[in-house]
């Protein structure tokens, strides 16, 4: 049974390409913790489009190359050694570096499709968690996983949105 976090604030909602040219999904990104020092970056279910493991569409994007081998110990060089499903070097640090900049990035340069949430109670099945052990766009850990919120209202409401930005989305109800 995978854990749950739960938290109330600002959540920012946006379509996410994780696939050249044309594979979207729909993220949450928002902040919880000691003044928001954990990020959150989760899928929002949405009929019609796969599940992902972020770390995997980090790793694909080889985030090392920008924020290099650094770890929780300080490390800034070199590479974990672990190798994740496709055979490619992990690096937890760096992959949770970038998703956080994804999150970071899409609230403070809205794009267009992007919805601002400013006081929502949502939930995130956590699937992954990362102690960054230093600042990183002003958060140290990031949890990943899949965002649901409380209200169906604001879950009807990020659903409609995304059956008019992402192209795979179906708004004919809830996702399964």
């Amino acid at each position: 049974m995978a854990r749950t976090l739960t938290g109330r604030g600002r959540v920012t909602a946006f379509p996410f390409l994780y696939g050249w040219p044309d594979r979207y999904a729909l993220l949450g990104y928002t902040a919880t913790g000691w003044y928001g020092t954990t990020a959150v970056v989760g899928q929002i279910p949405v009929p019609g489009v796969v599940d992902l493991s972020l770390m995997d569409v980090a790793a694909r994007h080889e985030p090392a190359r920008l924020y290099g081998g650094g770890s929780s110990d300080g490390d800034s060089g070199g590479d974990s050694g672990e190798e994740d499903g496709d055979g490619a070097e992990s690096n937890p640090f760096a992959e949770a570096c970038w998703l956080i900049c994804v999150g970071w990035g899409a609230r403070s340069v809205p794009k267009p499709g992007t919805l601002d949430l400013p006081d929502v109670s949502w939930a995130l099945e956590i699937d992954r968690t990362t102690e960054l052990g230093r600042i990183r766009y002003g958060h140290d850990r990031l949890h990943t996983g899949r965002l649901t919120f409380d209200d169906p209202r604001v879950t009807a409401r990020v659903l409609d949105r995304a059956a008019s930005v992402l192209p795979d989305a179906h708004s004919d109800g809830p996702p399964a």
